[in-house]
């Protein structure tokens, strides 16, 4: 890798670094940068694993937005051998990016405070939840007095991007890592799970939440077709099956059918429901 490259990772890496910090400061821009990396990492290894030539992630600062950034990407720019190591490509960000981002949850949680409804008034951003963020909510708060609400701590602001960005990438559709593990689970069938997966989200964002259009048309142009490895034939072993379902219930536990409902202007108040 040239010198010229590696300048240009490390300021795009510095850059969305500084982007995420003015989100919510350093408790929120550390752990969110650190999720990102480890779920790119994830990718980058088990393609040199494989012997599938990749980039190191490119990191997306966008600071006009909830997060602060688009995440990261690595650009793989040889063949997949086989569908081995497309699972181990595709389920090794999620499984990396996980490793951190429970952990940040649950003492994200720790440092957060049970606050009644009324204390947000028109300055919080009111976070949608999922059945897991849900359950690290119980773990470490216990249950919710009734007319209270969370507000989060940075930290666990960066935890539930950190899931929410999984849940996205964990999509069963097309070139996404879900689409990846679903591919080798199921070779060339996985294209009939692939459109009914667009049609079934497609009709969800169009009848009851639009938040989710412009992804739909995103995932319609470029997401519904994977390339098939070059050995398309030999099956996934037992133990790669078996972390491929967990794969997809992680999916559908962390999904979050309404990530921003009620957005408000401004950041003064992180409030999950």
């Amino acid at each position: 890798m040239t010198r010229r490259r590696l300048i240009i990772h490390g300021v795009l890496f510095a850059l969305t670094a500084v982007s995420t910090y003015f989100v919510a400061g350093f408790w929120y821009a550390f752990p969110l940068m650190a999720i990102l990396l480890c779920h790119e990492m994830g990718h980058f290894v088990m393609s040199r694993v494989h012997g599938v030539e990749a980039t190191l992630p490119f990191f997306i600062p966008f600071p006009f937005s909830p997060f602060g950034t688009f995440g990261a990407i690595i650009k793989m720019k040889s063949w997949i051998p086989h569908r081995r190591a497309l699972f181990d490509i595709g389920a090794g960000g999620p499984i990396a990016g996980l490793i951190l981002t429970f952990p940040t949850i649950y003492f994200g949680l720790k440092a957060s405070r049970i606050v009644p409804l009324g204390s947000f008034h028109v300055h919080g951003l009111i976070l949608g939840n999922s059945l897991l963020f849900r359950g690290f909510e119980y773990l470490s708060l216990g249950p919710i007095p009734k007319g209270c609400d969370v507000m989060l701590h940075p930290a666990a602001y960066a935890g539930w991007v950190g899931l929410f960005v999984t849940a996205l990438n964990l999509l069963p559709i097309g070139q996404l890592d879900g689409g990846h593990v679903l591919y080798a689970l199921l070779g060339s069938k996985s294209a009939r799970v692939y459109q009914g997966g667009i049609f079934l989200f497609a009709l969800y964002a169009f009848f009851f939440n639009p938040e989710w259009i412009l992804l739909v048309v995103l995932l319609f142009f470029f997401g519904l077709k994977h390339p098939p490895p070059i050995d398309d034939i030999t099956p996934l072993d037992l133990k790669r099956r078996v972390v491929g379902i967990a794969m997809l219930l992680v999916f559908f536990c962390s999904f979050m059918p309404s990530p921003f409902p009620g957005l408000t202007k401004g950041l003064g108040g992180l409030v999950n429901r």
